[in-house]
């Protein structure tokens, strides 16, 4: 069996062994944790952790990049993938690959039937078999993304140095309900007593804060300890600047920074966490780390196609703004696939004022929500509807063949949909690798 095929058994294994994809809670994952040995020894030097409803992974990209142009060895873990689940895990700047992630997942294996065999999900095995990889590797900095929760979640069975709350909207209803205080104090259960909290936007519920005061755990936010402002040029793309806050309480500035395009918000909870985690930062380094950010699938251009995974109404609002500052060269379009537990109306409202036409599209398994159902949700808001595709390929496809010369095309909803939608775009050949922004 070669490793790619063991990698893939592997998957198919962990998706069939527990009877439901998602269970909350951290007794069984500490339980593995513990025979694995990763809750006795630190994980790496410094454990930034990244919780949030959005923003995650922007953070976690410009975090590796800014720590690695400092000549610090990394880990990142993140999730969902896009194409190869390699992705989720990053040591050193590279993807793991499939004979380490192998050998991750027959060790959370060994210690899940060592003594009482535990039960775990597919996301906690992912999970253990990368927090055990990462200890094995020892980096300086090891950077977590949490899943869907924080307080249950099972990146939360190790304890940060530094924890970062970036957004908190509503997400995931079935699991985190729809009160905002009530998700934030969930997205809060990263925070550890006495060690710093970097809140990241200035509309956090009162609950997170609440739950830092209570843990004693010093508190850096946005527009109180560390802002950013636009150059004196006060344009999109010019150079921003920085201000934060080192770990003695003196203030620190970085100036002249590229625009990395990605959320400058976040940008600079980037730069406070580092510096919170005793990185001295140097400007020409994090000036060249930031000019060489890449994030796939996050406002991503490839030629005309835009490709975003946003799928909730806060994060299509982020996506509208900036597209409403980019010239217009022909009709913008929207290839739009939902899963059924997302607010899809919300989703739409947020974008209609950038789109002229849409088309749907259906996507697959037992949370999938059907191309005829986004149409009737856009066409309530008396929108057209190009055309209704039977999946994300289907979608790409049609627009290959209908689009004018100038159009641009958002493709958005879900990381399904824009996993088969960049799959599909390499396959024709119609993703240029010309930048669009």
């Amino acid at each position: 069996m070669t490793a790619a095929t063991s990698l893939q058994a592997w998957l198919a294994r962990l998706e069939r062994q527990h009877p439901v994809a998602i269970d909350l809670g951290l007794e069984r994952v500490a339980e593995v944790a513990r025979r694995l040995a990763l809750l006795d020894t630190p994980l790496a030097t410094r454990v930034i952790t990244v919780a949030g409803t959005n923003g995650k992974g922007s953070t976690v990209a410009m975090l590796e990049a800014v720590a690695r142009e400092h000549g610090l060895r990394t880990a990142a873990y993140t999730s969902p993938h896009l194409l190869r689940y390699n992705e989720r895990l990053r040591l050193a700047g590279c993807e793991a690959d499939d004979a380490a992630l192998v050998e991750g997942f027959e060790a959370v294996e060994a210690a899940r039937l060592d003594g009482d065999p535990v039960t775990l999900t597919y996301f906690e095995a992912g999970t253990l078999a990368a927090l055990w990889l990462i200890a094995r590797w020892q980096p300086d900095v090891a950077l977590l993304e949490v899943g869907l929760g924080g307080r249950l979640d099972a990146v939360n069975v190790i304890d940060p140095d530094v924890a970062v709350v970036t957004t908190v909207a509503q997400d995931h209803a079935a699991f985190l309900g729809t009160h905002l205080d009530t998700i934030g104090r969930e997205k809060a259960g990263i925070l550890r007593a006495g060690r710093p909290a970097v809140l990241g936007s200035t509309t956090l519920p009162a609950s997170v804060r609440e739950r830092a005061d209570a843990l004693s755990a010093p508190v850096f936010a946005l527009q109180e300890a560390f802002a950013w402002r636009m150059g004196d040029r006060g344009q999109e793309g010019s150079e921003w600047q920085w201000q934060g806050t080192a770990p003695g309480g003196e203030k620190v500035a970085l100036h002249g920074l590229p625009d990395p395009g990605l959320p400058l918000d976040n940008a600079a909870v980037a730069l406070q966490a580092l510096a919170l985690a005793d990185v001295t930062l140097d400007e020409t380094a994090t000036c060249r780390a930031l000019s060489r950010v890449v994030l796939a699938g996050r406002l991503q251009w490839l030629g005309p196609w835009c490709l975003d995974v946003g799928h909730n109404p806060h994060a299509a609002a982020y996506v509208a703004g900036q597209l409403a500052q980019r010239p217009r060269r022909g009709r913008r379009l929207c290839l739009l696939g939902m899963l059924a537990d997302k607010d899809a109306d919300g989703v739409i409202a947020a974008l209609a004022p950038q789109i002229d036409a849409w088309v749907t599209v259906s996507l697959s398994g037992d949370r999938a929500r059907d191309a005829a159902q986004l149409a009737t949700f856009v066409e309530g808001r008396g929108a057209k509807v190009l055309h209704q595709g039977a999946s994300p390929e289907d979608g790409v496809r049609w627009l290959h063949a209908n689009m004018d010369n100038g159009d641009d095309i958002l493709v958005c909803g879900s990381f399904w949909t824009v996993a088969e939608a960049l799959a599909a775009l390499e396959t024709l050949g119609a993703a240029s690798s010309r930048s669009a922004s």
